[in-house]
Parts: C-alpha cells; sequence; structure tokens
C-alpha cells in the first residue's frame, strides 16, 4: 500500500514535468505547420474565366472561353444589336470537334437583348412594349480550330431564340431543337446564295501570357449570312399561339430562307490546357456562389 501511495504521490509531478515538454512539443508542431499550410498555393486569378472548364471529363485536354462584345444578330426583318457579352465556354478533346459544355451546364450565355422597336406595327394585335431576345443553344456546338484563319466555318452553333413580352409568354421560339437556327460561323468570307453578297469576318490576332500558359486571340469577328430560320411558334401559350405566330412571323419575315438573315460576333476567344486550369486551383462559379451564401449565412 505504502507503496503504491509512493507511486501514486510521484504520478503528478511525473506529468508536471511532461506537461510543459508536451506543450511544448505542440507549439512546435503547430509552428511547423504553420508554413506548410501558407506554402499551399493560392488560386491563381488569370485562370479565371476557365473557372467551368469541364476538366473532371475524360480526356478534355483544352479549355476555351470565346466572348462577343458586340456585332449583331438579324433575323429576316429584325435586327438585335449586340450590347452585352455573350460567353461561349467549354473543353475540347483532342481529334473530336464536338465542344464538351461547360461544368456549370452554362455553356452559351443567356443574355438578354432587347429588340428595337419591340414588335408594334401590327394593327389590332397587342405587341407593343418592350421584346427581349435570348439566344439559346438547340444542339452541340462544333467547334474547328484550324479553320480559325477563315478557311471554313470555325464554329457550328445550333441555337433558337426566345422572344420574350408579357403577351408572349414563356414560349414564343424561332428555331427548337428539331429545327435549330444553324450558324456556321466563319473569319473567312461567307458563300450566301443570291441576291445576297458575301461578308467577311477576321481572324484576330493571337498573343500569349507571360507563362505562355494561356493564347488570347483578340480582334476576331465570327460571321454568316447563309443560314435559314423557321416559323415562331409557341407565342402566347396554347390558346392564342395560333394568332400571334402568325402575327410575330408577318412582323419578322418569317420563316427566312438562306442569306436572309445574318449573324456578326465580334470580340476574343482564349484557351489554355485543361491541365493548366487544374493546377491553378481555381474553383468552378457554382462551387464559389454556394461558399458565398455559405459565408453569408455565418455572419448573418
Amino acid at each position: 500500500m505504502i507503496g503504491n501511495r509512493g507511486r501514486l504521490h510521484s504520478a503528478p509531478k511525473v506529468v508536471r514535468r511532461l506537461a510543459p515538454a508536451s506543450l511544448g512539443a505542440m507549439i512546435g508542431l503547430v509552428i511547423g505547420a504553420a508554413p506548410a499550410a501558407q506554402a499551399r498555393p493560392a488560386p491563381n486569378p488569370e485562370f479565371e474565366p476557365f473557372a467551368d472548364c469541364p476538366v473532371t471529363v475524360k480526356h478534355v485536354s483544352q479549355c476555351l472561353v470565346a466572348t462577343t462584345t458586340s456585332g449583331e444578330f438579324q433575323l429576316a426583318n429584325k435586327t438585335v444589336p449586340i450590347t452585352k457579352p455573350i460567353v461561349l465556354q467549354g473543353g475540347t478533346v483532342e481529334g473530336t470537334h464536338v465542344l464538351v459544355p461547360a461544368a456549370d451546364g452554362n455553356t452559351l450565355s443567356r443574355t438578354p437583348l432587347t429588340v428595337p422597336g419591340g414588335l408594334t406595327g401590327i394593327e389590332g394585335l397587342p405587341l407593343g412594349g418592350e421584346v427581349i431576345a435570348v439566344t439559346e443553344l438547340a444542339g452541340p456546338v462544333e467547334v474547328f480550330a484550324e479553320n480559325l484563319t477563315g478557311r471554313g466555318p470555325a464554329v457550328k452553333l445550333p441555337v433558337r431564340v426566345k422572344l420574350e413580352n408579357p403577351i408572349l409568354g414563356e414560349a414564343c421560339y424561332v428555331g427548337s431543337e428539331a429545327e435549330p437556327i444553324l450558324l456556321q460561323l466563319t473569319t473567312g468570307t461567307t458563300k450566301p446564295p443570291p441576291p445576297a453578297k458575301p461578308i467577311s469576318g477576321n481572324p484576330g490576332t493571337a498573343s500569349l501570357n507571360p507563362a505562355l500558359t494561356i493564347i488570347t486571340i483578340s480582334g476576331t469577328s465570327l460571321v454568316d449570312n447563309t443560314f435559314s430560320a423557321p416559323a415562331v411558334s409557341g407565342c402566347g401559350g396554347a390558346l392564342l399561339s395560333p394568332l400571334l405566330d402568325t402575327a410575330v412571323d408577318l412582323q419578322v419575315g418569317l420563316p427566312a430562307a438562306s442569306g436572309a438573315s445574318t449573324a456578326v460576333l465580334n470580340g476574343s476567344l482564349e484557351e489554355t490546357s485543361a491541365r493548366e486550369v487544374k493546377k491553378a486551383k481555381v474553383l468552378p462559379k457554382k462551387a464559389k456562389a454556394v461558399s458565398k451564401t455559405a459565408k453569408a449565412k455565418a455572419h448573418g
């Protein structure tokens, strides 16, 4: 019993001797770990434009972002100037032309553009007021990088155009997935059927960033005036569609044959490798939005 008491009384002394040493060791470990944590590379802001590149999709090797900043989209009698950026983005697989959709699904930005003059001028129909046109994808995009110098179509872009207005409803479209408006955009010169005349684009000027990891082609102009456009459908919902579809077609001039419409997309193109995007540690835009929401809730 005495021996046990001796051990019991001596134990706190041992603990007292070990505690400072253990605390010192722990502090040393924390201090030693701090530089390692600080050494983690921060996201490289230079690669932010590629944050939604589908780098986790097998065989995606390149990331591209094309931004249209000006130009126009003319459907027969109606011309809509491009006054806001329209972004096309995704990834490419070597040996194929189909653009792999963006990680967040927003491969072609839904950019609202105002239709000058709306759809006024049709007697007896309440189509006055502002009309918004939004171009949406209606099928897979094809990119032909070898044609960026103008030898042929550089981008095949199947789209549909949504016309938005309180009277037109939520399903008023020119084009569909079954019958898209197929833009065959080129930086060269088009060959429309007569009486339409050829128009020319511009391949732009290429440059590299200092690290030689991002190529930027600025001053590009992609054009097409060879596409046709189908009649509008779905305007005003099931009840009014038979009447409003006909009215909109008359106002816009639909359906329109090849050569009656024009697309001019001016802007720039950025491209880099999927490997560099992974290394840059940039967060996908959805992840950023979730992160911001979480932080707002935490501080709220």
